[in-house]
């Protein structure tokens, strides 16, 4: 609270704000206002109830608002008649009513004050038509850019799910393949144990054969990686075997036994285990321990395929933050792996992904959804960039008291004539209707404003680099708001 002066209408009237009012709306002024004046200082601080509307009568003011835990001002005049506080009042709780930047004085300053109760009655008995006037392109300049920003969003959010549909589409197709084929593979297997139960074993070849069957089932986990070639050289060894010992068509079943990492020795286990049997039961055998084989790589197909689901929902999840509060401390790897796995289908089986992750980074202080916005809008950039053909390479390390991530790629590069734009609203080197130029802006802000980050880049034919860092300490950033400066 400043110092208490008197009040002179036609000082008021020397004001642009109200050099067109009458004499008894000057002397009405004067008498529900007042003249204060304040040493250097604070006058309010944003984010605190506006409560006052100030008028500058002379002095100077600087008018400041935070940005990643600094204060960044915005304006600095002496100009008399400059305003400030708690303008929009007249809106009531359809507006902001807080103030939504912080007002010093550099030198001692009169201002004609009025409360904000007092400003609002004036403008809706003074003003009605300005008012509506006012409220009308207000209301209707937020509410388009609110509509612009939904459906920016709808959009990015509808080309990310649909890459997630496909993505879910195909485990799950392979899933209910897999159990249409497990349904038909146990059912031979029942009627193979029917013709082995009715066959001439004696209970120690049973025995054996069942302890077969539990080797066969224990192998499928183990099975090597065999290169094309070697897995055909081993098929026909296998077709060979087989067909040499009375099984009709081995050549069938040959793989399924490859696949699963067996070879002769172990075929020759069986037929020893065997040994004097029918070859119609020898046969039955053969084809119930391949069944085995099937059902279990079968299965594991579905346990792979029900995994990948999983983890495709998980990340999703992740991805959007769903449940979860804004401000946080995650693992920044968190993030980048949901990023990609949501962009996998847009970066395409054309591209190299490569993770150079520093998994000894402590975790980081943010606003998780936004930032895997910016890392959607730096790795669709850079998978542009490359054509649907290159190296992207996502690199996490630590710097000084940052986290830096580093978004690679191995396109074209950045012309040095463009670099100083490319984070300028609505720039874009992307076709017209292709870009909206606002996808580095939009990111620059979110680390800038909001963790007090920054973004810059480094581009060479074939070596692009848009490096991120962000405070390892940020409480600041977790006070910053999105509220607007309005006519202060």
């Amino acid at each position: 609270m400043g110092t208490r002066l008197v009040c002179d209408p036609d000082e008021l009237r020397t004001l642009f704000l109200f050099e067109k009012l009458d004499d008894e709306q000057l002397a009405w002024l004067c008498r529900d206002g007042r003249v204060e004046e304040f040493e250097p200082g604070l006058v309010y601080r944003e984010g605190d109830p506006a409560t006052c509307f100030y008028v500058l009568l002379d002095g100077e003011v600087v008018l400041t608002k935070r940005s990643g835990g600094e204060e960044i001002e915005l304006v600095r005049t002496s100009h008399r008649g400059s305003y400030a506080g708690a303008w929009t009042a007249y809106m009531g709780d359809r507006g902001d009513q807080n103030y939504t930047g912080s007002f010093h004085v550099t030198q001692p300053s009169r201002f004609f004050v009025l409360d904000a109760g007092t400003f609002s009655r004036m403008m809706q008995e003074w003003f009605p038509m300005a008012l509506h006037l006012l409220e009308g392109i207000f209301f209707g300049n937020r509410n388009a850019n609110e509509i612009i920003g939904q459906r920016e969003r709808l959009l990015a959010l509808g080309s990310l799910s649909a890459g997630l549909t496909h993505e879910l589409n195909n485990p799950a197709a392979a899933a209910v393949r897999a159990t249409s084929s497990l349904r038909d593979r146990v059912a031979g297997m029942r009627h193979k144990l029917k013709m082995i139960a009715h066959g001439k074993f004696d209970p120690a070849s049973l025995e054996s054969l069942v302890q077969l069957q539990e080797e066969a089932a224990t192998q499928v986990a183990k099975a090597p990686d065999l290169t094309p070639l070697e897995a055909a050289d081993r098929e026909d060894e296998l077709g060979e075997w087989l067909s040499g010992h009375g099984i009709a068509n081995g050549w069938d079943i040959a793989p399924t036994f490859v696949q699963a990492g067996f070879d002769i020795d172990w075929l020759e286990k069986v037929a020893a285990t065997l040994e004097g049997a029918e070859t119609s039961v020898f046969e039955g055998a053969i084809r119930w321990l391949n069944y085995t084989v099937e059902t279990e790589l079968l299965m594991n197909e579905i346990t792979d395929s029900t995994a990948r689901i999983s983890k495709l929902v998980n990340a999703a999840k992740q991805y959007s933050q769903m449940d979860r509060a804004p401000f946080q401390v995650v693992d920044i790897h968190e993030l980048l792996g949901s990023t990609l796995v949501m962009l996998a289908r847009k970066i395409g089986d054309g591209i190299t992904v490569v993770k150079e992750f520093d998994r000894t980074l402590p975790p980081v202080p943010c606003y998780a959804a936004e930032l895997n916005q910016v890392w959607t809008n730096l790795i669709d950039n850079a998978v542009a960039a490359m054509d649907g053909h290159g190296t992207l390479t996502v690199r996490t390390y630590r710097e000084n008291d940052c986290v830096a991530v580093e978004i690679c790629d191995t396109g074209p590069g950045v012309p040095e004539d463009l670099r100083h734009r490319i984070f300028e609203p609505f720039f874009t080197t992307k076709p017209v209707g292709e870009g909206t130029g606002l996808g580095l802006d939009i990111s620059f802000r979110i680390v800038a404003n909001k963790h007090g980050g920054d973004i810059r880049v480094e581009s060479v034919p074939g070596d692009t680099r848009f490096i991120v860092r962000l405070p390892l300490k940020n409480e600041a950033a977790q006070a910053v708001t999105d509220t607007d400066t309005g006519g202060e």
